[in-house]
């Protein structure tokens, strides 16, 4: 059937009407929250390019989203990310596949450039038809992920009287059972995720700047976050405290989340901490091994078949990638001179944007680092770990500057 002009325009706008407000379906390839699918900074995508032709990679798109170091989530062909500028903070969202801006909103904030440029820190997370952010003063947002209507918003700090660290709020919002949990107040708060009513707080004093990381242990949900001197195990439900392990470290910056795996976590931050692994049960957890060796400030590690692969070193330090034995702290091998920036992996390589910009694929292997493709795609700091989703590596520096390199295959 043949439809006349204006009605095939009629119905190419109920399309575009009917695209806005999808609701952003679940893919295996999706990279809906901090650190992906499974939190642990591990994509589940296989079949991307691993190597770059002699003139580079091929760029998607690029971008500008102001300054801050927040990561990207990615689902239902949209990408999200955070930035600031001129006294606001924006949540953007993007077309995945070509940049285009779909929608964005701003608020005042302010740029808390304290020993660093400043803007924002955390990352938002996506929940279905809804995305959730947290700004580094307490404001808590819950959007239409594809239209941008705010449906709600709370002022948490205002709400709780937690205090604000030094760095303000960071992380990401984890969405559990109905609940949004943040890192704000010593041990966490809770909201319904629904309406953002406070659910449960605690103590007022300092957070540290880590993720909620939701974790099972001895039959039982625990959501674990770093404060100030400590990584401790909350209930989900009420917020009660089950355990702690005290981590002190210089300007209280435990950032890096924790890695759990078989009954066992690992920790660790910067400013010559290093890290420890321990033992979890019923009660305090017990500590097996401590290296000074594997000092991870801002972004956590990643485990992959029985190796930790992360950015040994901080802000004020040269930096560089290591390997560590989990199990034993043993460290197989160290590549320096990578400044403190982050990676991730997928499909057995590593992804890792160094400090000054350079995008980096390596098998991950704990006999040597051997990369296979080397592209320098930004310039300025880079904090931020890259994120693969659909063939799409998202990169940024903490100047707002967006590359996403095309890893898709022909």
């Amino acid at each position: 059937m043949r439809l006349r002009k204006s009605s095939a325009r009629g119905h190419a706008q109920l399309a575009a009407l009917f695209l806005a407000a999808a609701p952003l379906l679940a893919h295996a390839a999706d990279w809906p929250q901090w650190r992906g699918p499974a939190r642990n900074g591990i994509a589940t995508e296989k079949g991307w390019l691993d190597q770059f032709p002699a003139v580079g990679p091929k760029i998607a798109w690029r971008a500008q989203v102001g300054l801050g170091a927040s990561s990207f989530v990615v689902a239902g062909g949209r990408a999200f990310t955070m930035g600031h500028a001129d006294g606001k903070d924006t949540v953007f969202c993007f077309e995945a596949s070509s940049g285009k801006p779909i929608w964005k909103h701003s608020y005042p904030a302010e740029l808390g450039d304290k020993f660093f440029e400043g803007g924002t820190t955390g990352t938002p997370t996506l929940d279905g038809d809804r995305l959730y952010t947290l700004s580094r003063w307490g404001d808590t947002f819950c959007f239409d992920a594809a239209t941008g209507k705010i449906l709600w918003s709370v002022n948490v700090q205002k709400e709780t009287g937690c205090r604000v660290p030094d760095w303000g709020f960071t992380g990401a919002p984890l969405v559990l059972d109905g609940r949004l949990i943040l890192n704000v107040g010593e041990a966490g708060v809770a909201l319904d995720k629904t309406t953002g009513k406070i659910l449960w707080k605690s103590g007022d004093k300092d957070a540290g700047y880590s993720t909620p990381l939701p974790v099972e242990l001895g039959g039982r949900t625990l959501v674990l976050l770093g404060s100030s001197k400590s990584y401790l195990a909350v209930t989900p439900v009420d917020g009660k405290e089950a355990w702690r392990a005290a981590w002190v470290t210089e300007y209280g910056v435990n950032a890096a989340d924790p890695i759990v795996s078989g009954g066992r976590m690992f920790i660790s931050s910067g400013y010559g901490k290093g890290g420890a692994l321990f033992t979890l049960g019923t009660g305090a957890p017990d500590e097996v091994w401590r290296a000074r060796a594997f000092r991870t400030q801002l972004n956590a590690a990643v485990l992959h078949a029985g190796h930790l692969y992360g950015v040994d070193g901080d802000t004020t330090s040269i930096g560089g990638i290591k390997c560590l034995d989990f199990a034993t702290g043993t460290e197989k091998w160290a590549h320096k001179d990578f400044r403190v920036g982050a990676l991730s992996m997928a499909d057995g390589l590593l992804l890792a944007l160094s400090g000054t910009g350079t995008l980096v694929i390596a098998p991950a292997s704990p006999a040597e680092f051997k990369p296979t493709a080397t592209a320098k795609i930004l310039d300025g700091k880079c904090w931020t770990a890259p994120v693969l989703a659909h063939g799409l590596i998202y990169c940024r520096n903490t100047n707002g500057a967006v590359v996403v390199v095309d890893a898709r295959k022909p």
